[in-house]
């Protein structure tokens, strides 16, 4: 079908096993960033959720971009607005704005660059500016001022899933396994990541676990990781910090929604052009920091 329909499949690796396992791309949202905008085919069937499916519609708008779950939404990207930023910015005039992906079209378009998890740090050392207004992730904004000499100003958002993990957990992990190495992503909370082995985005986390020695390791992330992790870590233990670890929009999707998505190319994603053109400067400065 995605042959007949020239169509690419993109999964994010919080989707559950069967979706990741017909697509053409799993990975984290700047791999998948970059791949909407590289792959040839006319059609773009996003299995992630909403914002993701917007990134893909602003730097590819001449492809048909279709998300098979409709109301795959992010609650995070949903606690700020275009308007509060615009506050923002009247408020710190000389501050900079970073949106992580994980926002609307209408905040990127506010933002004078992008990032995700993976390369946030590298995204706030590029601008000018000695202020930098950070969202809408509190505790990602918080993680990357560990590594700046710039003041960075973090709105109060929060991922759902991540901020529910705590230094409890971390501990009762370790005394669980405690031959296991603990690989925590960096929207969990500060006291989380000082518990913590290594921090990292979802691929960061399984090249890591690849590459490393160790056999054992605690996952601090969304429990749909681990599909990829044990697919591509073969012989090696993965453990879930939390097996309440659910993104519940993550699994809206479904085969029989991708086949849908493929028929009809519904349910489309579209941005309006005065909104994507500001949004993919952002998104474009992102793309262009060093890998």
């Amino acid at each position: 079908m995605k042959e007949e329909r020239d169509a690419v499949i993109l999964a994010h690796n919080y989707q559950i096993p069967a979706v990741q396992e017909i697509a053409d791309r799993v990975g984290d949202s700047l791999e998948l960033a970059r791949a909407a905008a590289e792959f040839d085919a006319g059609v773009i069937v996003f299995c992630g959720v909403d914002f993701m499916a917007e990134t893909a519609a602003i730097l590819s708008p001449e492809k048909t971009v279709v998300l098979p779950a409709a109301d795959a939404c992010c609650p995070m990207a949903e606690m700020i607005t275009a308007g509060e930023v615009r506050v923002l910015r009247e408020r710190f005039p000389d501050a900079a704005v970073v949106a992580y992906v994980n926002t609307s079209a209408e905040v990127k378009a506010e933002s004078d660059i992008c990032c995700t998890s993976a390369n946030a740090v590298a995204a706030v050392e590029s601008l000018d500016a000695e202020e930098v207004i950070f969202l809408p992730d509190r505790n990602l904004g918080r993680y990357v001022a560990r590594f700046t000499e710039k003041k960075i100003l973090p709105w109060d958002g929060y991922c759902i899933v991540h901020n529910r993990m705590t230094a409890d957990k971390v501990a009762a992990a370790r005394r669980s396994h405690p031959d296991a190495g603990v690989l925590v992503h960096p929207e969990c909370r500060p006291g989380v990541i000082d518990l913590a082995d290594h921090v990292f985005s979802t691929s960061g986390m399984v090249r890591h676990a690849c590459a490393s020695p160790r056999r054992e390791f605690v996952i601090g992330t969304e429990v749909g990781l681990l599909h990829q992790l044990e697919k591509k870590c073969p012989g090696k233990v993965f453990y879930p910090l939390s097996k309440q670890a659910v993104c519940v929009n993550m699994k809206k999707t479904d085969l029989a929604k991708v086949l849908a998505a493929l028929e009809r190319f519904e349910p489309r994603v579209t941005v309006p052009e005065e909104t994507a053109a500001r949004a993919r400067t952002a998104i474009q400065r992102m793309l262009d920091l060093p890998r």
